[in-house]
């Protein structure tokens, strides 16, 4: 609520797997959202529970290509633009390089741009990718990061840096008031199965019986945060009212080497499926870990979730998604069968 009034916010990647659970948090707040999504890594059905729901709307645009009229038109009233908008996988970010730069490029000034007209205040989904493969750990703020800006990863890595610039500077020159954020690994429901993280590589891979692979020797380390911390974050970040505190890190800094994720996944499971290593990635970090001290002292915010737990809710969503799947396939082979009429 803003002076006794309902929100409008715009959620740019709003049908993504962060992007549906902040519209889920925004709405259950009383916020009107739209939420703007060329789905292309983002799902409908991400948003399906929230069709007939009238403080909600969907639109299918790229940010990256000028804004739809409606969200142009001056009688537009916008309070918040959350900037989700951005494949953060590897196998989904490679796929068209291009494009991912110039999403957080072209498409952060786009929303900048809309939200200087709006006089909203505008959030930048960053990451931690902005560090690179670190040599200082954990990472804090001021870090600068090591990162290859010639690399497969770099239209990410680079793009995201790019975008925090502009951000930065839309708000020195006064032009915008902003919130930066740099998210660390996220998991939780309505992940995809195909985004190659490595948490729902796992799962999926221990829930069908596969061979699970892990890259390098499984030393390196991740981070892991529950999707609902993430949000809370992320909404704590948006109402800050203090001076400008810069980028500020979420994540969770319990570190954990992918190699003990798996065993946590086989044994929560009770897959038996074997552990397979490959190569690790070109510029694939080795540590990951977040120092977030000012996002407890300025947003009195620390993540709630304990690993097991997000874990199990994640395993039950993609349990689920595999019966639905096989529910599909099924009543389409019936379906064709049927059609086929006798022989």
């Amino acid at each position: 609520m803003k002076n006794g009034k309902s929100k409008h916010v715009l959620v740019a990647g709003g049908a993504g797997f962060l992007g549906s659970h902040l519209c889920d948090a925004l709405l259950s707040e009383g916020a009107h959202v739209i939420a703007v999504d060329n789905l292309l890594t983002g799902r409908r059905q991400n948003l399906r529970h929230l069709e007939r729901e009238p403080r909600f709307d969907l639109i299918d645009a790229d940010i990256i290509k000028p804004l739809p009229a409606r969200l142009r038109s001056k009688r537009l009233k916008i309070d918040e633009v959350y900037n989700l908008a951005c494949a953060a996988s590897p196998p989904h970010y490679q796929a068209d390089p291009e494009h991912t730069m110039l999403t957080s490029v072209v498409g952060t000034h786009n929303l900048l741009t809309l939200t200087e007209a709006t006089g909203a205040r505008f959030f930048l989904a960053s990451t931690s990718e902005i560090y690179g493969d670190p040599e200082v750990h954990p990472q804090t703020e001021s870090y600068w990061g090591n990162v290859n800006p010639t690399g497969p990863r770099a239209c990410y890595d680079e793009g995201k840096r790019a975008a925090e610039t502009l951000t930065f500077d839309f708000e020195r020159s006064g032009r915008a008031d902003v919130r930066i954020a740099r998210i660390f690994n996220t998991y939780g429901p309505r992940m995809r199965a195909d985004d190659g993280r490595v948490v729902s590589n796992v799962i999926c891979q221990a829930l069908a019986g596969d061979d699970i692979t892990i890259y390098g020797d499984g030393s390196q380390t991740r981070s892991f945060c529950y999707v609902s911390d993430l949000i809370d974050g992320f909404q704590r970040l948006m109402a800050y009212e203090g001076p400008f505190p810069g980028a500020v890190n979420l994540g969770n800094p319990v570190e954990l080497t992918v190699g003990d994720l798996a065993s946590r996944v086989l044994a929560m499971t009770g897959s038996s499926s074997r552990v397979v290593r490959r190569p690790l990635p070109v510029d694939d970090p080795r540590r990951r870990r977040p120092d977030i001290t000012r996002a407890k002292q300025l947003l009195g915010w620390n993540p709630r979730t304990p690993l097991d737990a997000g874990l199990k809710a994640t395993i039950a969503w993609f349990s689920d998604e595999r019966a639905n799947d096989t529910k599909a396939a099924r009543a389409l082979t019936l379906e064709n069968v049927l059609s086929a009429g006798p022989v």
